[in-house]
């Protein structure tokens, strides 16, 4: 569906840490928090001058050795397996993120685990890697992992990075994505997004009897699971700032409600049933505001509305036309959204008060569903001409450039470091939407598996 026809369609129908220790092992187990030498603040230092030389560096990464002779059992499978496992959800995280060029674990020697935190530099610098990815698992009591990652530059023969986290055997997919933020943070200076989570709408049937239900999974298109039945659509998810909820518009028998739906206790909470068409529901930063457009006589107005509900709505802007939106700025101060008041779609600015509305993107054809990114450096958007397409600008407008040409992409929504959109694509023909990424260069492009077909992806903040 089309940003224009989505539009159209909704006005006519009514995003625990402990200290590692090790028991019974040859070799000392890290402490659980990542360290580096005191001298080093950040970003690639070492072997690699140039701070751009990064996204070309070769990182083996091996499978993370077992602290016994015997590997444990776990409900997850075998601590080897696990090792394995983790090496390679690594390197698939590294590598889809199109800035390493990572090699293994398969192919690559297993270390053990003594050599785990003494490495053979001369065997690695001998098959040319730069960087060295190396780890541990350990079975602990309880169904509890103890998960330790290492990052060595070969060159100088140090270590760079070390980190440690425990997790229950079955979630042992997040200490694979906390040894890839660890490494990507490292040796990039940018903030990890790895250890995330992305809420979307599942959608199933034919186009013109679509269930739509709200859906979760990881970064990287696992662990996918349905939070609704599909007895009423579910629309444009949002994850609240602290990460414990998810932000959705539900229409039930034709009414619109904004319910916020909370992930510890597979609850939901109403935020406002506003008895008119109503569209997408965003968060504050601060998770206090939830701010939603609602169509009433035919315009279409921006609304606040307190996050506790119950509250009386602040309407934020007054016609003419459709203004949809918005998407906070980080600090909370401006928010972007859309308005034909021009006689098309396209990105407006304004206070959060509602105050100095301002027209920001003059551009042949149209521009809708901003979103600001969390870094505050760049709006991205839908471009209409034609095609529709994903697209970048600064807050002043200016700077635009595409980051898809595809037939129809929509909807973009950030990574937790700013560094990544996400957006859905569909298909020409069948209609069937799915969810990819692109990162800001608009090289590097992956599309994220699942289940059945999926739009309106929004992407969580890293997980505490």
């Amino acid at each position: 569906m089309t940003v224009r026809s989505m539009t159209l369609v909704f006005l006519l129908a009514l995003g625990a840490t402990t200290p590692l220790m090790a028991q019974n092992a040859p070799v000392p187990a890290p402490p659980l928090v990542a360290s580096t030498p005191a001298a080093e603040d950040g970003g690639l230092v070492g072997s690699v001058s140039d701070e751009n030389e990064w996204q070309d560096l070769g990182i083996a990464i091996t499978n993370f050795a077992t602290d016994r002779d015997v590997p444990t059992q776990t409900n997850a499978g075998s601590t080897t397996q696990l090792g394995q496992a983790i090496a390679q959800v690594i390197a698939s995280d590294l590598r889809n993120n199109g800035l390493f060029k990572p090699s293994g674990p398969q192919g690559l020697p297993s270390p053990s685990f003594p050599q785990v935190q003494s490495p053979e530099y001369s065997l690695w610098s001998g098959r040319g890697a730069d960087m060295l990815v190396q780890g541990y698992v350990r079975a602990n009591a309880a169904g509890q992992l103890t998960v330790g990652c290492y990052l060595y530059d070969v060159s100088l023969t140090r270590q760079l990075v070390k980190g440690g986290w425990q997790f229950a055997a079955s979630d042992w997919r997040r200490a694979a994505h906390k040894c890839s933020d660890l490494i990507y943070s490292r040796l990039s200076g940018e903030s990890p997004f790895f250890d995330s989570k992305i809420a979307y709408i599942a959608e199933t049937g034919p186009k013109d009897r679509r269930m739509k239900r709200l859906a979760i999974m990881d970064s990287d298109g696992a662990n996918h699971r349905y939070l609704t039945s599909g007895q009423a659509m579910a629309l444009t998810p949002r994850y609240s700032p602290d990460y414990s909820k998810i932000l959705y518009l539900s229409y039930l028998n034709g009414q619109p409600s904004i319910y916020a739906y909370d992930l510890a206790s597979d609850t939901q909470k109403l935020i406002a049933r506003t008895g008119n068409p109503t569209l997408a529901p965003r968060w504050s930063p601060d998770g206090k505001w939830v701010l939603y457009s609602m169509s009433v006589g035919g315009t279409t107005d921006i609304y606040r509305v307190s996050a506790a509900g119950g509250s009386t709505p602040q309407r934020l802007t007054n016609g003419p036309g459709i203004n949809i939106g918005g998407s906070y700025s980080p600090d909370g101060q401006q928010i972007v959204f859309e308005s034909d008041r021009s006689g098309s779609q396209q990105i407006y600015v304004m206070n959060a008060d509602g105050s100095n509305q301002r027209r920001i993107s003059f551009l042949g054809g149209r521009a809708a569903t901003p979103e600001w990114s969390p870094r505050g450096d760049l709006i991205a958007f839908t471009h209409i001409a034609g095609d529709l397409r994903v697209a970048v600008m600064r807050p002043d407008g200016g700077g635009m450039r595409y980051l898809t040409n595809s037939w129809q992409d929509e909807a973009p929504t950030w990574s937790p470091n700013g560094r990544i959109v996400q957006f859905f694509r569909t298909a020409r023909g069948s209609g069937q939407a799915s969810i990819w990424q692109v990162d800001l260069t608009g090289r590097n492009e992956r599309r994220l598996p699942t289940p059945v077909g999926a739009s309106d992806p929004a992407w969580g903040p890293v997980r505490p």
